[in-house]
């Protein structure tokens, strides 16, 4: 029989509870690193929408260019599961940190690549396999990133505040996206539009080799997650046959927890949905087809993003006392009867009222987005848990996200109206409230096992 946690010696406890005493700077870490990564990914996005597809893709039809650009987009969403294999493998054998500072790095690299690549006119058709090459590093390196950063704060978290802690890294999407409009929209007003597409559109690609170095050093100096040592502990010490974990524990994941997978990435893809469209493609459907300014949108998003990290931790604080289910389940109705409404604002081309729907609509999503961090992990052992929560949360965010882009792109071309993304987002939010009701509640999940 394994030896429980109690029993792994003095020297595992005493690092343990050392561990779990330095639970808010390694949240903090975790922030950090996520912050640079959905930096990295939100500056692509930006510029995906604005003018990747000209400079990458030229065509004399601009929805061409847009499809081509955002198709680059989706890429990165496509080597995102290998990722989950490599970095799941990674932090589930070697460790937490080891996963999180590689992962860093590669997107670091990806980033400043994409920032130093020659265009389409420059180098033909050498700029878009170079520009589609990297996106795929920066997929992969976002396979890895998610589940090793809500892992590392949630297992150093205290008793009761497990999704508290790990709702902290759940704040980098959208400090990530703000951070990004923080650089793009001075370099715009610097700039102006034409120069932006011409060169500045470099400048905050670049700027990622500053907050790489910075993120690279913050995780460098927190410690291994205490949970993970423990099970390491265990296993070393239980004979190979009855060992919890595998050489790929992907594969043992798939075998053992299929069904817990399957409806954990059900659970997320609403919200990822929700994010992508607003986030992502909003800021180009916006201004190219309704004639809305691309301040506009750019401040509602943000403003919209804003709200959601005001209430991600206390969000997170309530689904520790009453549960995740309940919170997750009130998002998910929520966004289900605001989506269609959210996007229909856009019709009225008002900034104030698009501003106000976007807020709303980013707020629900934080009562989905924000308890996720605990609850996906809670739904795996703890040998598993880094390839578990990172597989179901990363083919939510591809399957939701990372083609709502180019899903959106096609229904607009077929019906012109900004209706069409409230009922396709809507529908995704519907299954994720089904896939929630299907799931146990996990708040009093013993997460040392």
């Amino acid at each position: 029989m394994p030896e429980s946690p109690s029993k792994t010696g003095p020297e595992t406890v005493a690092a343990g509870a050392a561990a779990r005493t330095e639970a808010p700077r390694v949240a903090v870490a975790s922030l950090v690193g996520t912050t640079i990564e959905y930096y990295d990914f939100a500056v692509y996005g930006t510029a995906s929408a604005l003018v990747l597809g000209p400079a990458f893709f030229p065509s004399g039809n601009p929805t061409v260019s847009s499809l081509a650009a955002f198709l680059t987009f989706a890429a990165a969403f496509l080597s995102r599961p290998l990722g989950v294999v490599l970095f799941g493998t990674i932090g589930d054998r070697l460790g937490r940190r080891q996963a999180l500072v590689a992962s860093l790095l590669l997107m670091g690299v990806a980033t400043v690549g994409v920032g130093l690549l020659p265009t389409y006119e420059t180098a033909g058709l050498l700029a878009p396999v170079l520009l589609v090459t990297l996106r795929l590093l920066q997929g992969l390196s976002m396979g890895g990133e998610w589940g090793g950063a809500v892992l590392l704060a949630a297992e150093h978290a205290p008793p009761g505040r497990r999704a508290l802690y790990a709702s902290v890294p759940q704040a980098g999407p959208s400090l990530g996206f703000l951070l990004s409009s923080a650089v793009i929209l001075p370099t715009l007003e610097f700039a102006g539009r034409d120069g932006f597409a011409d060169w500045a559109w470099r400048i905050p690609f670049l700027l990622s080799t500053v907050l790489v170095v910075i993120g690279l050093w913050v995780r460098s100096t927190v410690s291994e997650s205490p949970v993970f040592r423990d099970a390491a502990h265990r296993t070393a010490r239980t004979p190979a046959p009855a060992a919890p974990g595998s050489r790929f524990p992907l594969a043992t994941l798939l075998k053992r927890y299929p069904g817990r997978l399957l409806l954990g990435t059900g659970a997320a893809i609403g919200g990822s949905a929700v994010y992508y469209l607003t986030i992502v493609y909003s800021l180009s459907y916006g201004p190219k087809e309704l004639g809305i300014p691309q301040n506009t949108m750019l401040t509602a998003a943000s403003v919209g993003a804003a709200a959601g990290i005001a209430i991600t931790l206390p969000v997170a604080r309530l689904s520790d006392r009453i549960g995740r289910r309940p919170v997750m389940l009130t998002g998910a109705v929520g966004c289900v009867l605001w989506a269609v409404p959210m996007y229909a604002s856009l019709s009225s081309r008002d900034a104030w009222l698009i501003t106000g729907a976007y807020t709303v609509g980013l707020m629900l999503l934080a009562l989905m987005f924000s308890p996720v961090a605990a609850f996906l992990p809670e739904l795996f052992p703890a040998r598993l848990r880094y390839s578990g929560a990172s597989a179901a949360f990363i083919l939510a965010n591809t399957l939701g996200g990372g083609f709502a882009p180019l899903v959106a792109t096609w229904l607009n071309s077929r019906w012109d109206s900004p209706l069409v993304l409230g009922f396709y987002t809507g529908g995704l939010c519907l299954l994720s409230l089904l896939c929630l009701l299907a799931l146990p509640e996990t708040r009093d999940h013993e997460f040392d096992t």
